[in-house]
C-alpha cells in the first residue's frame, strides 16, 4: 500500500515538473512575441546592397527589394511596423542570436537549423556562376573551379561550394554588386557563385563589363526563408501563417514579378539542378 502511495506521489511530482517546464517554455515563447507587440515594431536585418533582394535605388534613401517588401508585408499582416538594420550577411546570424534583430532572411543550413527557427520558403532558386563572357573564365564543369579565384562573402554556402572544388575565395565586406562583377571583368577574380535569379538581373545592370551568366551550370537547389530565434516559436508560427496567406492570395507572386522581371521565385523551378554532395 505504501509503495502505491509513493508511486502516486512521484508521478504527481513528475507531472507537475513537466507542466512547469512546458509553462516556462511557453512563457519564453510568448515573451518574444509580447515584446514585439508591446514595441509595435519588428527589427529586420538585411544587406541593403544586393539588387534586387535588398538595395537602395540610385538617388533614393528608401530601402526596397524582394526581401525588403516581403518583410514589410509580413509586418503589415502581423500588425507591427518594420524597422530595417543594414549589415553584412556574415553578421546577420550573430545579430539575430544576440537579439539585436528579430528576424532575417536566409537559407537553412545544417549548422544553423538547430540554433534558429526557419519559416516556410519565401523563395526557391539554385546556384550558378558569373564568369567572363569571352572564355567563361575557363570554367566548363564544377571541377574547373580548381585554382580559380571566386569572389564572395566568407561564410556563405556559395563560398563553401568554391572551396569544395579547390577555388580560392576572395572575400568582401558589405559591398554592392558592381565590386564583385568588376573584379571578374578585370581579372582580379574569375567567378562569382551565387543565386541564379540575383545574378541574372545583376549582370543586366552592367552591360559594359565582359561578364555573362554561365550557360550550362545549374547546381545546389536553395530556398530563402524567414529566420527567427529558436525560442520565438509563437512568432514563427504567425509568420508561417502569413506566408501561407501571401502564397494563396498571390501577394508573393506579385512582389516577385516586380523585382525579378516577371518571374515567380515563390515557386520551385522546373530546371534540372545538380546536387552537390557534402554541401547543405
Amino acid at each position: 500500500m505504501k509503495k502505491i502511495i509513493w508511486l502516486t506521489i512521484l508521478s504527481s511530482i513528475f507531472l507537475l515538473l513537466s507542466a512547469c517546464g512546458n509553462d516556462t517554455e511557453e512563457k519564453t515563447e510568448d515573451k518574444i512575441w509580447a515584446s514585439i507587440q508591446e514595441s509595435g515594431e519588428i527589427v529586420v536585418g538585411t544587406a541593403g546592397t544586393l539588387f534586387p533582394a535588398s538595395y537602395y535605388p540610385e538617388g533614393s534613401e528608401e530601402l526596397t527589394g524582394y526581401d525588403v517588401e516581403v518583410a514589410r508585408e509580413i509586418g503589415k499582416r502581423l500588425g507591427v511596423d518594420v524597422k530595417f538594420e543594414t549589415m553584412a550577411f556574415d553578421a546577420m546570424l550573430s545579430a539575430l542570436q544576440s537579439g539585436r534583430v528579430d528576424m532575417i532572411q536566409a537559407g537553412p543550413r545544417e549548422a544553423s537549423r538547430d540554433k534558429f527557427g526557419f519559416s516556410e520558403p519565401i523563395k526557391y532558386s539554385f546556384a550558378t556562376m558569373i564568369v567572363r563572357a569571352d572564355d567563361l573564365s575557363g570554367i566548363h564543369t564544377l571541377e574547373d573551379l580548381k585554382g580559380k579565384k571566386a569572389g564572395g562573402a566568407a561564410t556563405t554556402v556559395y563560398s563553401d561550394i568554391a572551396r569544395k572544388f579547390d577555388a580560392e575565395v576572395v572575400t568582401y565586406g558589405n559591398v554592392t554588386n558592381d565590386a564583385y562583377l568588376r573584379d571578374v571583368h578585370n581579372g582580379r577574380t574569375d567567378v562569382v557563385i551565387n543565386d541564379y535569379y540575383l545574378q541574372k538581373l545583376a549582370i543586366t545592370a552592367f552591360p559594359e563589363f565582359n561578364i555573362t551568366l554561365h550557360p550550362d551550370l545549374r547546381f545546389h537547389p536553395t530556398t530563402n526563408n524567414v529566420v527567427v530565434s529558436k525560442e520565438a516559436k509563437v512568432l514563427l508560427k504567425k509568420i508561417d501563417e502569413v506566408i501561407a496567406d501571401m502564397k494563396e492570395d498571390g501577394t508573393l507572386t506579385k512582389i516577385s514579378g516586380e523585382f525579378f522581371g516577371g518571374l515567380d521565385v515563390s515557386k520551385e523551378p522546373e530546371e534540372e539542378v545538380i546536387e552537390i554532395e557534402g554541401i547543405d
